[in-house]
């Protein structure tokens, strides 16, 4: 975590300055655990029908559940990789599904993506963005895709920065959750990671890009808002 973040997280409580967190930082020697990648995770070489990028590095969004983006990272463990899968809204920051395996297929991808759905209840229309990988190229992905009547939208080959937000939260799994532990199992795993999720990014962590809000705190504010400018208008 860097230095605005925990600054952001501490000062609601503590009330101290910037200055005075990175200060005692460094007096106490903390800094971001980060490590480099281990592997990539995108399989593009296959024959399936690839979606035009719609985004370009555009990750600017108005309103939740109208352009999510999903990815696939992997976290070591005693009995091998576990493959973890997310969907993410570019509007709230808010991680919407997620799905953990061993195996990285698109039944992982599935998993993520009807959680997101069974949660936010998007409108036709709804854009999801990610790389070109067989597991969200494949005609059960797609299938489901086009169920729902979301619009797929995938990144130019080979370049990672296509999809930067789903990347940025890896980054933040990593090096807030992944590398301050040692898992002996799968299990163990996704049970730290969903706490991860579910107990702090989504309900506490700070973001810059909502006003260093937490992703409910602002999904709930942007509701009440919108209501309240419904009922103006009616």
């Amino acid at each position: 975590m860097g230095l605005d973040t925990l600054h952001q997280l501490v000062r609601k409580t503590h009330g101290c300055s910037r200055g005075r967190v990175h200060r005692l930082m460094k007096q106490a020697k903390i800094q971001s655990c980060r490590k480099k990648a281990y592997r990539c995770t995108t399989n593009s070489k296959h024959d399936n029908p690839i979606a035009k990028n719609l985004l370009m590095r555009n990750f600017s969004c108005s309103a939740p559940n109208r352009i999510w983006v999903g990815d696939i990272t992997y976290v070591p463990t005693g009995e091998g990789w576990l493959y973890v899968a997310i969907v993410k809204d570019l509007c709230t920051k808010k991680v919407a599904g997620y799905a953990f395996s061993k195996r990285i297929d698109s039944a992982l991808t599935i998993a993520a993506l009807k959680m997101a759905i069974r949660r936010q209840k998007p409108s036709a229309g709804c854009i999801f963005h990610s790389d070109r990988g067989v597991q969200y190229t494949s005609k059960a992905f797609r299938k489901v895709i086009a169920k729902h009547e979301i619009v797929q939208s995938m990144s130019r080959k080979g370049d990672p920065y296509d999809n930067a937000v789903a990347e940025n939260f890896f980054s933040c799994l990593k090096c807030e959750c992944v590398h301050l532990n040692h898992f002996l199992s799968r299990s163990s795993a996704q049970n730290e990671i969903f706490r991860y999720i579910e107990g702090f990014y989504n309900y506490c962590r700070p973001h810059s890009g909502i006003g260093w809000l937490a992703p409910k705190a602002f999904e709930k504010s942007f509701f009440i808002n919108h209501h309240a400018l419904s009922d103006t208008v009616a």
